[in-house]
């Protein structure tokens, strides 16, 4: 069993920064895959980032060049950090590590745990 707790979130105006993290717990932290996800109101849930167990990060086109994700396996700790805001990037954001190894890491469906969410809310 997994644990994940998000923190970070907050509200920041359009072409600011923030900070997420998502502290572990549970089982080695460095023996899987760790992702992003976010759900905006009315919307379904979507993939924002990615990392895999060797380091190689993933990102979707629309935070591509503006979020960095990151881990820190010493700390059991996965970050992101978000950079040139926009009010569009407003939603509760999810980490989530999956059971295994996956083929999809981008694919919410290969995830087995998630945190409890993290609002971030950018105004214009």
């Amino acid at each position: 069993q997994v644990q994940l707790v998000e923190s970070g979130g907050g509200l920041v105006q359009a072409g600011g920064s923030l900070r997420l993290s998502c502290a572990a717990s549970g089982r080695p932290f460095s023996s899987y895959a760790m992702g992003w996800f976010r759900q905006a109101p009315g919307k379904e849930r979507e993939f924002v980032a990615a990392i895999s167990r060797s380091g190689t990060t993933y990102y979707s086109a629309s935070v591509k060049g503006r979020f960095t994700i990151s881990r820190d396996n010493a700390k059991s700790a996965v970050y992101l950090q978000m950079n040139s805001l926009s009010p569009e990037d407003t939603a509760v954001y999810y980490c989530a590590a999956p059971e295994g190894s996956i083929a999809t890491i981008w694919d919410k469906r290969s995830y087995n745990y998630w945190g409890q969410g993290t609002q971030v809310t950018v105004s214009s």
